[in-house]
């Protein structure tokens, strides 16, 4: 029998769709219900699940009751094992911690967790490199590098192990910012440790790379491409990130660095909106709606890490075709060949979101681009 360990936070990346960039702190939990923000831990982690649910009878699962673990577990009918129980309700950074300990005191296989980088740090301060472990990505900009692509990608590779496939376990890096320079339009990234991690290239997510040795000259091409192509009397939502924040500072406008803007004719209407401000927009708005996003650099991600707003009703309304990917060339050669990703929380969404693309990548040059990925390698 295969032991594996089930810890899950709640509350991981309910801020994202509200704009609040992060769920740390009970001020911040708070204000995200406030704001309408679901829960969508518990949900990430089924998905992951389901993708090993043929195997109910070679695994069986140790974890905490309720919505730390045992909620998930008894959905596809595991074998469950409850090891204890959160001290509060709901659920704290010490309960994290002692569901660690007691995992690694049951001397199971591979803890499985779903959570973002606050997670894996508490997680890496009880096992550091004693105990394998996975992350299921539920944060809002993740930076580490010990999750998987997306929920169904950490089932692979827990499939993998199941199978008797070869799979290395490497250290990787838990990094992890500061939440509240975050949401002041700082980005502040620190090392915390490493995690033993099981690795697939296909599967397992990069860190996140800071961007140290970017090209603003780069940037400044894409930036002029996209100007180029912008249509009179179109909505335009702007993502996160330096290439399209340099993009609305070459149109003469101050636009938020980490958060979604609202462009019409050239002019800011909105600044660092949430998805129901977006909505709200929607609705009101009778002309053509289009979107421009950027990928994580090292990672690849374009939508479902630190553009939560844009949630898979929204994207659903825009399609596809009117989103513009803008990248840096030595953005997307850095990725070595894997595809750019899609992680919307919608499963058949990240699938219809996928194929090739096309990137612009510098003034009047564009490419095409996989996006998303599947079991078999099919980009």
């Amino acid at each position: 029998m295969f032991k594996l360990g089930l810890i899950i936070n709640p509350y991981a990346g309910l801020g994202g769709s509200v704009g609040l960039k992060g769920s740390d702190g009970d001020a911040i939990r708070t204000e995200a219900i406030a704001r309408g923000a679901e829960q969508r831990a518990l949900q990430r982690m089924d998905r992951a699940l389901q993708v090993v649910a043929n195997f109910l009878e070679q695994i069986e699962i140790f974890c905490f009751a309720g919505d730390m673990g045992e909620s998930s577990a008894r959905a596809p009918g595991f074998t469950v094992h409850i090891v204890g129980a959160a001290q509060q309700e709901p659920s704290s950074a010490q309960d994290t911690c002692a569901a660690a300990r007691v995992l690694m005191q049951q001397h199971v296989d591979l803890i499985l967790f779903a959570g973002g980088d606050g997670t894996a740090r508490l997680i890496a301060d009880v096992v550091g490199t004693s105990q394998p472990v996975l992350g299921v990505p539920c944060g809002v900009k993740m930076h580490s590098g010990v999750y998987a692509n997306a929920p169904e990608a950490a089932g692979e590779i827990l499939k993998q192990l199941l199978t008797g496939t070869l799979v290395n376990i490497v250290e990787r890096d838990v990094k992890d910012i500061d939440e509240d320079a975050f949401r002041n339009g700082q980005v502040r990234a620190r090392f915390y440790g490493t995690l033993l991690v099981p690795e697939d290239s296909q599967f397992l997510q990069q860190v996140k790379n800071a961007g140290t040795e970017r090209d603003e000259l780069a940037q400044l091409d894409v930036a002029q491409g996209m100007i180029e192509q912008l249509q009179p009397d179109t909505l335009y939502l702007v993502g996160p990130g330096s290439t399209t924040h340099l993009f609305l500072q070459e149109l003469g406008v101050d636009g938020s660095l980490l958060g979604v803007d609202l462009l019409l004719n050239n002019e800011l209407i909105a600044t660092d909106v949430s998805a129901a401000q977006i909505i709200t927009q929607l609705d009101q708005f009778s002309g053509p709606v289009k979107m421009i996003i950027t990928a994580i650099g090292g990672q690849g991600h374009i939508l479902g890490r630190g553009n939560q707003q844009f949630t898979p009703a929204i994207l659903r309304r825009i399609g596809k075709d009117n989103i513009h990917i803008i990248a840096a060339r030595g953005k997307i050669l850095a990725l070595n060949g894997r595809p750019l990703l899609v992680d919307t929380n919608d499963p058949e969404l990240d699938v219809a979101f996928g194929g090739y693309r096309p990137v612009i990548v510098g003034y009047r040059e564009t490419i095409m681009y996989p996006v998303g990925y599947s079991a078999e390698g099919e980009h």
